[in-house]
């Protein structure tokens, strides 16, 4: 019912705003006003198709009656509070990895390795709990593991070319204080 009457009301209240700012100017209404009018159509017929949905709704199944309990799930130390300990942990240990090499002035590749794997496991911690929250495995269990498949596949590839960069080239430090003097 509110997506049949949606473009009329667009309809109406443009023409009421343009017919008050006709009214106010110096051009006549008869100038404006069939403007307006096509505008607002091409705009109301853009929000009225609006009936298909850019993905389409998961599978509506219920599974088991009214009376049956909500299934609850098998308890695991790598989620919970141990994996939410373990995400503050790594983004605290960031912190003075990050300030220690300007404030030391001396690069140390250890500390800089250490550094880019906390990195790398913050990013990826990061993207994984995103990945949960908005991909159900209920309703999405296919995109649900090839989402984190690729997941794991790019966090493989940014460390093989974090690694890389340690080995091959200036570091990650050296790289932030050249583009920061820069």
């Amino acid at each position: 019912m509110a997506s049949i009457i949606r473009p009329t009301l667009l309809r109406h209240t443009a023409l009421a705003a343009s017919t008050r700012r006709a009214a106010t100017a110096t051009f006549s209404s008869k100038l404006i006003r069939p403007t307006i009018a096509n505008d607002v159509a091409r705009i109301a017929a853009f929000h009225a198709s609006s009936r298909r949905s850019l993905l389409p709704p998961g599978p509506q199944v219920i599974k088991g009656t009214v009376n049956d309990p909500a299934p609850v799930p098998e308890t695991s130390p790598t989620h919970g509070s141990y994996h939410w300990t373990f995400e503050r942990l790594v983004a605290v240990g960031i912190i003075p990895l990050t300030v220690a090499p300007f404030a030391g002035t001396s690069l140390n590749p250890g500390l800089d390795a250490i550094l880019c794997s906390l990195l790398l496991v913050h990013c990826h911690l990061g993207f994984q709990s995103v990945l949960i929250d908005y991909i159900p495995t209920t309703k999405y269990p296919k995109s649900r593991k090839a989402s984190m498949w690729l997941l794991n596949a790019a966090t493989v590839l940014a460390g093989i070319g974090l690694y890389e960069f340690e080995t091959n080239d200036v570091g990650l430090t050296e790289a932030v204080k050249r583009v920061w003097k820069a």
